[in-house]
């Protein structure tokens, strides 16, 4: 995806919002092979975005990353990766439209590093906190972080 395209796929967020937002360098973007593509801002570390790629028309979304203090572990809600701490932030997103400019949002617990496409895959190895380890094939974990993320993307949209 080019930075023209990618500036103009977000659904929840202003043109000046999208306009200042820092990108990730996008040759090092495995747009191919990844079922979200997502990253913090370097100068704003309570910053996030999401991109899912998709050929019909990616979806792109604003988020607000909430980082807890260290604790318990916690599991994404997209990927489905326990991690320790603070991998894991409620990151919460203003809905498209009227209801986001009412004040309405969505929140989800999602992977600090917004990793969760490498973890779905196998790219990216899973924290190791405990000795269960989940026994899906990385078919059925794509498969679900595909479900998770397009219900999540929905919840934004309405």
């Amino acid at each position: 995806m080019t930075e023209k395209e990618i500036r103009g796929c977000f659904v929840n967020g202003s043109r000046g919002e999208v306009t200042r937002m820092s990108l990730p360098d996008l040759a090092s973007v495995r747009w191919d092979e990844s079922d979200l593509v997502g990253w913090v801002d370097p100068r704003s570390p309570q910053q996030a975005y999401l991109v899912a790629p998709d050929p019909a028309r990616p979806v792109g979304v604003i988020l607000r990353r909430n980082h807890g203090g260290a604790g318990p572990a916690r599991m994404c809600s997209l990927c489905c990766t326990t991690h320790p701490g603070t991998g894991v932030s409620l990151m919460v997103a203003r809905r498209a439209g009227r209801a986001g400019r009412d004040g309405n949002t969505v929140g989800l617990d999602i992977c600090s590093d917004l990793g969760c496409s490498g973890y779905a895959r196998g790219w990216l190895a899973p924290p190791t906190i405990s000795v269960v380890r989940e026994t899906t094939s990385s078919e059925q974990r794509v498969e679900r972080l595909r479900r998770n993320l397009a219900t999540f993307l929905g919840r934004v949209r309405r």
